[in-house]
């Protein structure tokens, strides 16, 4: 049996028709099509992101590594202790030590204010914390470079002469090898020796010879001519040059990258 199916002007069968029988292409058919494809889409399986108790503590095991990269290989921060550098650094200042220029073949050279582990008797020994979290704390934030060092056994001088080279004060004049050391850094009110004449002193092959720039107020090599080394600090215990106070922000300063 004919079924006579309805036409449009020019003769062509209607869409509606068309779509109720499933006729490809039809307007019907597009819009199931694209709501089955939504649905597909939409049951998809998808990335969860991690909890919070998870991201947290991987988050904060990431920032350790990159402090701990930073302290080795970059820079570590030192807390001034004393007056000895005054006016150049104040105690309580914190100092930005450039660990990277020992490692790629910087060597320190007169002029450069300088970090250095005591070489021995020139700090007394330092207070140990009695409680044992706090103590454990501050010696994991101390390991990664986030405080200063734990044991604080670390002195800043300025480097006057390094090895091979002859030191001597006289009156108000320190001479390296024979020349006259001008010294503008020094502290107001104070002259070269600070009344403290000595030398002439060789300093040994690989040690460098260091003063404070508050020179009245400095326990440095001049003090310690009859220690180890005659005064003279092992290149090796020199953590690297200062290169900037980093705190407190009134009194922000960059030496560059060598102390200079």
């Amino acid at each position: 049996m004919a079924v006579n199916l309805p036409e449009t002007p020019s003769g062509a069968p209607s869409d509606s028709a068309s779509n109720a029988h499933g006729v490809p292409g039809g307007r019907a058919e597009a819009r199931r099509q694209a709501r089955g494809s939504r649905g597909r889409q939409a049951r998809r399986p998808g990335r969860r992101p991690a909890p919070w108790w998870i991201e947290l503590p991987v988050m904060a095991a990431i920032g350790l590594v990159v402090a701990l990269l930073i302290k080795t290989c970059l820079f570590q921060v030192f807390t001034i202790p004393s007056g000895s550098m005054e006016n150049t650094l104040r105690i309580g200042d914190r100092v930005g030590v450039n660990k990277l220029a020992p490692l790629t073949g910087w060597e320190p050279e007169p002029g450069q204010p300088v970090v250095f582990k005591d070489p021995g008797g020139w700090l007394p020994p330092q207070p140990t914390d009695p409680n044992p979290f706090t103590n454990a704390v501050s010696s994991a934030l101390s390991f990664v470079g986030l405080v200063p060092p734990k044991d604080d056994n670390y002195l800043v001088k300025r480097v006057i002469a390094t090895g091979g080279q002859t030191v001597q004060c006289e009156g108000t004049t320190l001479t390296v090898d024979g020349r006259k050391v001008d010294e503008p850094y020094l502290h107001p009110g104070d002259d070269s020796c600070a009344g403290l004449d000595f030398g002439p002193v060789k300093v040994p092959s690989g040690y460098v010879w260091v003063e404070g720039d508050h020179r009245s107020d400095s326990s440095d090599s001049r003090y310690h001519r009859y220690g180890p080394g005659g005064g003279a600090v092992p290149v090796d215990n020199v953590v690297g040059p200062v290169s900037a106070v980093v705190w407190p922000l009134n009194h922000l300063d960059w030496f560059g990258w060598t102390g200079r």
